[in-house]
């Protein structure tokens, strides 16, 4: 899953540079803008947030302001908090999502076009439904996560700890080596 998400936010990232690449270059240099690309792009731009959102619920690594967790001495008492937060994250979750789903059939029923060039919109507002579908059951697979852990008793990884990207490692090896070769070399 980790691949499919690294290639279509790629893909995503890349589609949406290069529609403003193209506008700026057609706008500043030519001076002639493209009519409807802004139409364009929103499509990309509008899946690359909802899908980079599901990434960051899938790999629960969303921004938490983890305060409490200075105050707790036991893995334990850390589970317990995140099943707490990860209990308050999936109501709030489920409530967006029924929003969201009152707006997909809102959506579905006027089925509005763009004004340029008549592209349904609703290719890039479901993204905001199914997209806090996903997020909704990551959240509720994290929660499950945590209630396990907690009731197998045992003392599961910190809950706080956020595995380190292989870039982190390779560039804290590199940093090693200079340090070796300016001491050795």
């Amino acid at each position: 899953m980790e691949t499919v998400f690294k290639y279509t936010l790629t893909l995503l990232i890349t589609t949406v540079a290069g529609f403003q690449a193209v506008q700026v270059i057609s706008r500043y240099v030519f001076e002639t803008p493209m009519m409807g690309l802004e139409e364009m792009a929103l499509i990309p731009t509008m899946w690359l947030y909802i899908l980079g959102a599901v990434n960051a619920s899938r790999e629960d690594t969303q921004i938490r302001a983890n305060v409490l967790e200075v105050f707790l001495k036991t893995d334990r008492a850390r589970h317990w908090l995140a099943v707490f937060s990860e209990t308050i994250s999936l109501i709030i979750s489920g409530w967006l999502t029924w929003w969201a789903w009152d707006y997909f059939k809102y959506a579905k029923r006027v089925w509005k076009e763009s004004p340029t060039l008549y592209i349904p919109t609703i290719i890039y507002e479901a993204a905001l439904f199914l997209g806090l579908v996903v997020m909704t059951l990551y959240g509720g697979w994290h929660l499950l996560k945590h209630l396990r852990t907690l009731m197998a008793g045992g003392e599961a990884h910190r809950v706080d700890t956020i595995p380190e990207p292989a870039e982190v490692t390779e560039f804290k090896l590199l940093t090693e080596e200079q340090k070796g070769e300016k001491f050795h070399g």
